[in-house]
């Protein structure tokens, strides 16, 4: 296999219903003036044959093919005479047990090399289909090591995981996606945190009512869009460098080499099977504590080296946050504490003067606290964050996913920190860790409402959006965005909780900040966030966990987690071994 780079295109196409042989044709024009560009890789959307919008498995019945089939052979034909490889997104039969799926088909000069069945089925997929039953596999081929996902895939953490893992280079995402402006933020992050490029091929157009997003694009390992179509149909080109995705670097870190899966356990469960209220509060053992409604707030600002200067940031930022914003839990960044450019120097115990003084302020306001340090103890140091309140210190988490600029002073840390307090379920992390998505999935899993982030990043994580034609509905936003995509809005809506970021900031304000609290919902719309760009400040939010008085199950969504409850499970094994 030759790792000379190599040009990829991403078709944008609006099918349409009961004109299948339409259809085909048309895609395969696309094709191969794609081919005749020089693409050796070429992805179509999610049910490119056939549309997508099927009442149930009697409409759909004539459209469905086997694999290889009648299709399949002609998008073969020309694979061989362009010498390409192309992904067919089409609806399946299975001839020996007559189940259909709704799938997406490698083919290449020797014919059908593979299939990925939709793992993870949209709302529409059950009138028709059965969930996919092939796993997640990777086909290595003389143009890189591919991988598959069918849209609603692609938003759990865990497919694109198990995809990287397996050694992709390159997933070839195919969609119908809608309800949002695209490139879908979904997209940008499963390319981003896996360090792969990720070939986008959306449908656009309205169908039986449904308005779909188009934005098919050709996304690089950094999460940085390399071609983009907006509405309309079209080819995004690319060109995929295989010795860059094979770097596996996420902000320069080897993120791969820093996981931890003795400690993803429970990526295996299902603890929102079953009624949360039920689940958790089973045998009287940690109930999830009362919902209610509470002020959280993140604190962003430049620390130095001297521990007593900080000390008296964090004060005046915990103070401001309880008078103006009646804030019950303040998050403050990474090293607050310590400073960053020399925590070793100046680490500090957990029972020493400072993390004691850093207790009396949270008893003297009656909030909690969230704080990072550089901690010394038992012959080790750790990157770690304490969290300390009305009733002294509630507890401390030391980093286990720990950067390669600390691996010379700090010690991975073994246990997850997730802690009741009045607010609510809160689990801790250090901004690293986040880059992990299975850091912010086990959190959940334990039944958190919210995660506290300390971070120290310097960027990398958040970039705009020009603007859309695409004709979305109210309140769907559709122009320019500075902040389109976030990495830590993502890592909320994912996972169904309150994420509360506070990043550090350069002293000069040119790197780093874009600190702020988001909510758990991926497709609510305006958004139910506060952000903060580079200056010092507080951003506050109102964590809001309570139900309708009087149901025995959750009405909100950061308790009943309904994305999260739509795993499964079962596929994800390989992420623990």
């Amino acid at each position: 296999m030759t790792l000379s780079p190599f040009l990829a295109a991403a078709i944008q196409f609006e099918p349409t219903l009961f004109a299948k042989e339409r259809n085909v044709a048309r895609l395969l024009e696309r094709v191969e003036q794609a081919a005749r560009r020089g693409a050796r890789l070429i992805t179509t959307p999610e049910m490119a044959t056939t549309g997508y919008c099927w009442f149930d498995r009697e409409e759909i019945a004539p459209q469905v093919e086997p694999v290889p089939g009648p299709s399949t052979d002609r998008f073969a034909e020309l694979a061989r005479r362009y010498d390409c490889y192309i992904v067919l997104g089409m609806p399946e039969v299975d001839p020996r047990t007559a189940l259909y799926y709704n799938s997406a088909v490698l083919i290449g000069p020797q014919g059908v090399l593979g299939r990925h069945r939709k793992s993870h089925p949209y709302i529409s997929e059950p009138k028709w289909a059965a969930a996919g039953d092939v796993g997640h596999q990777v086909f290595d081929t003389p143009v890189g090591r591919i991988g598959i996902l069918v849209c609603m895939d692609i938003h759990y953490i865990e497919t694109a995981r198990l995809l990287a893992l397996a050694g992709a280079d390159i997933i070839c995402h195919v969609s119908n996606w809608l309800a949002e402006r695209t490139p879908a933020p979904y997209w940008i992050t499963r390319a981003m945190e896996n360090g792969c490029y990720l070939l986008e091929s959306n449908r656009w157009g309205l169908e039986r009512g449904v308005q779909f997003s188009g934005g098919s694009c050709v996304i690089e390992p950094d999460g940085t869009l390399a071609a983009v179509v907006d509405d309309g149909d079209g080819i995004a080109f690319g060109e995929i460098d295989l010795a860059r995705a094979r770097r596996r670097l996420v902000l320069r870190q080897p993120v791969f080499a820093q996981r931890r899966p003795d400690r993803y356990m429970a990526l295996l469960s299902d603890t929102f099977l079953w009624n949360p209220q039920d689940f958790f509060g089973l045998y009287g053992h940690r109930p999830l504590p009362a919902g209610k409604t509470s002020r959280i707030s993140v604190a962003q600002f430049a620390c130095t080296d001297r521990v007593a200067d900080n000390l008296a940031a964090i004060a005046a930022l915990a103070a401001r946050a309880l008078e103006r914003d009646g804030s019950e839990l303040v998050v403050f960044p990474e090293l607050a504490l310590s400073g960053r450019d020399h925590p070793a120097d100046n680490a500090l115990a957990l029972d020493g003067p400072e993390i004691a003084a850093l207790t009396a302020l949270a008893m003297e306001l009656g909030v909690f606290l969230v704080v990072g340090f550089a901690e010394r103890g038992n012959g080790a140091m750790h990157n770690a964050l304490v969290l300390t309140g009305p009733a002294g210190v509630v507890g401390c988490y030391r980093q286990m996913h720990v950067p390669q600029e600390y691996q010379g002073w700090a010690t991975p840390g073994d246990e997850w920190a997730v802690f009741d307090i009045a607010p609510g379920r809160i689990g801790l992390l250090l901004g690293n860790d986040a880059l992990l998505p299975e850091s912010g999935r086990v959190l959940a899993l334990m039944g958190c409402d919210a995660i506290a982030c300390s971070a120290a990043l310097e960027g990398g994580f958040s970039f705009g959006h020009g603007g859309s034609r695409v004709a979305q509905g109210y309140p769907i936003p559709t122009g320019a965005d500075p902040l389109h995509w976030h990495l830590f809005r993502t890592r909320a809506g994912e996972n169904n909780v309150y994420l509360a970021l506070a990043n550090g900031v350069s002293g000069d304000g040119a790197a780093g900040g874009l600190s702020g609290v988001f909510a758990p919902e991926t497709f609510a719309f305006p958004r139910v966030e506060r952000v903060l760009w580079r200056e010092a400040g507080l951003a506050t939010l109102t964590m809001d966990t309570a139900s309708l008085p009087g149901s025995r199950y959750p009405t909100n969504v950061v308790r009943r987690k309904d994305l999260v409850a739509m795993r499964l499970p079962h596929h994800y094994k390989p992420l623990i071994e």
